[in-house]
């Protein structure tokens, strides 16, 4: 097939040239956005159960994260996976996740969303530590969830796309207090 199509146009499709040049607000290729696009939809099939694992996983690696949610701090681990309220969170922060790759293409929504999002967890007293900790803990089960589907390429393209969204998380957790002002 590869043939025919090279026939007709020239060259493969992914051999495209244009996927690999980064969006100029972004930083990313279409290359890596649709990497992240393709492996979240595998992810989210089962995005609570998933939720639920990522902070499972952010507690056992950092317990004191645990403290930062009151309904949560007196749960044993074992409790909190069956916990309906975590399970609840767990499927918003899916969801949350969801929004942004949806959003990948365009830059200023995802702005917003990203903002917003810091000033709501900075109001919770969340900082870009936190952040870069849930970061390690997301592509750790990113991997353990996807297995061989996380191609290394995909995986870079996560890891970038983490880092581009948390420049923006981060001015929201700057800008918080002057938010609540207006």
């Amino acid at each position: 097939m590869g043939s025919v199509l090279t026939y007709f146009w020239g060259r493969e499709p992914n051999d495209d040239p244009e996927l690999d040049i980064p969006h100029p607000t972004t930083g990313l290729t279409p290359r890596e956005r649709q990497a992240v696009v393709d492996t979240w939809a595998i992810m989210k099939q089962d995005a609570k159960r998933a939720g639920v694992e990522l902070f499972i996983q952010l507690f056992e690696a950092h317990p004191e994260y645990q403290k930062l949610f009151r309904v949560f701090e007196s749960l044993s681990l074992q409790e909190l996976e069956k916990s309906a309220k975590l399970s609840a969170h767990a499927t918003n922060v899916m969801y949350s996740l969801t929004s942004v790759i949806d959003n990948l293409e365009d830059p200023e929504c995802l702005t917003e969303l990203l903002i917003k999002l810091g000033q709501n967890h900075d109001r919770h007293g969340v900082s870009e530590k936190e952040f870069n900790d849930l970061k390690v803990v997301l592509m750790k089960l990113l991997k353990q969830k996807l297995g061989k589907k996380l191609t290394s390429q995909a995986e870079a393209a996560w890891s970038k796309t983490i880092d581009v969204a948390y420049q923006v998380i981060f001015e929201g957790l700057k800008t918080s207090d002057v938010a609540s002002v207006k």
